[in-house]
């Protein structure tokens, strides 16, 4: 998918790519409404038509969210972008 700078999804714009790898693309976003940077890691879309992808996404959203860890990053919202879900969390230096 890849998304370019200035790219909208919801709240958050696109600053730049951070890395892909097997369960998505991360992307340093700017929160415009709590004006803070955070992480956008977005589920390819072509693996959005896999329902096991779907679910492992799913799933590693819920188990994050259900923490409450300082090496856990903090998720801060889920949703959708043009038929591909990405979740919203904390940004992470390191």
């Amino acid at each position: 998918m890849s998304l370019g700078a200035g790219t909208r999804l919801d709240s958050y714009e696109i600053v730049v790519p951070l890395g892909a790898g097997g369960m998505g693309e991360v992307y340093r976003a700017r929160d415009a409404t709590l004006k803070r940077d955070v992480a956008i890691k977005v589920l390819p879309e072509f693996w959005s038509r896999d329902p096991e992808r779907l679910h492992r996404f799913d799933l590693e959203a819920q188990a994050a969210a259900a923490l409450n860890h300082p090496n856990i990053a903090s998720i801060f919202h889920v949703g959708q972008y043009n038929g591909s879900p990405y979740i919203v969390t904390e940004l992470l230096h390191g």
